[in-house]
């Protein structure tokens, strides 16, 4: 299995790397500047699962055409950020051949509207990965925490079942944790309704889950945020487990803990965040089925205005 991993930032780059680690047939497509840098020190990572130095392949957007035509791509590994969807859908075009699958790991659910429409819902499969991921300063991989996997499944039955196995014997053989599900909906909708909450919370208060629950009323705002999350996966027809939102719930009211979504590191260095796709785009599904969900409308809100004032901001 040939296999295009679009960046070779954190999340891309960790899992990217680790198959190429393991001898994986992969090639990164990156900027020219990231190419030169990969091509000269190679890809390296630093990890608490163990560092590694490796030699990787790589192609910029110029040399990808004839790249594919000479060694044609059977998986796509989409590992973007939801704003920057439309260019990723563009660089990778010239991979995705008529055999060819692509396998996005983003966060939330929407993206796959765009990635049906361009490629045919046949071509894409169902993924989401668990990792706290970075690009260091010296272009290094930084792994922030232990847990790094991947889940992926068929989005119909049939579909894409070939791709998916020989994808997860090569994770297998690189020591990925994964999980290859028959339900990835339901493993979808688990992730993004806890991910929701937890961004929503800690972007709306600007602060981690302990220091939110130890304020007066903030265990009950977690709890309103995931149980608002949870009756809209309901509404979809893929209500999280119990045991799953137990597990959740606990991770989401914990009292001294550190965690704080992705998205309010990102807000807190002035980056763009992925407020439509994950908390905005949560909201609208409440909406559509009915459902008040005041806890999100606020987090929404509050992240609308940031976006507003950070694109005020801007230079011109």
């Amino acid at each position: 299995m040939r296999i295009l991993v679009l960046g070779a930032g954190g999340t891309g780059g960790y899992f990217g790397g680790r198959l190429a680690q393991a001898g994986a047939d992969v090639a990164f497509l990156v900027r020219p500047a990231r190419a030169a840098q990969l091509r000269r020190d190679g890809l390296r990572i630093r990890s608490p699962l163990g560092d590694a130095e490796v030699a990787v392949a790589c192609a910029t957007a110029e040399e990808l055409p004839a790249l594919a035509v000479r060694q044609p791509f059977d998986l796509v590994l989409l590992s973007c950020k939801a704003y920057d969807l439309d260019s990723a859908i563009e660089a990778v075009a010239p991979a995705v051949g008529a055999e060819t699958a692509v396998l996005p790991i983003l966060n939330g659910l929407r993206h796959y509207d765009a990635l049906d429409a361009r490629f045919g819902a046949s071509r894409v499969l169902g993924g989401l990965c668990f990792i706290s991921a970075a690009k260091g300063p010296q272009g290094e991989i930084l792994h922030l925490g232990k847990p790094a996997s991947l889940t992926f499944g068929e989005r119909a039955p049939g579909t894409g079942t070939a791709h998916l196995r020989a994808f997860d014997a090569l994770c297998a053989q690189a020591g990925i944790d994964r999980l290859h599900s028959p339900r990835i909906a339901q493993e979808q909708w688990g992730k993004f309704a806890f991910l929701t909450a937890l961004a929503a919370g800690t972007c709306l208060m600007r602060a981690s889950i302990g220091g939110i629950v130890a304020a007066e009323g903030g265990a009950a705002l977690m709890e309103a945020l995931y149980r608002e999350c949870l009756a809209v996966a309901g509404a979809a027809g893929e209500p999280v487990p119990a045991q799953a939102a137990d597990a959740a719930r606990e991770t989401l009211t914990r009292a001294g803990s550190p965690l704080t979504a992705s998205m309010l590191r990102d807000l807190e260095a002035g980056q763009p965040v992925e407020a439509a796709h994950i908390v905005g785009d949560m909201l609208h599904r409440a909406r559509a089925a009915g459902q008040c969900a005041p806890s999100l409308a606020a987090a929404w809100t509050h992240l609308q205005c940031y976006e507003a004032r950070r694109a005020t901001a801007a230079p011109a």
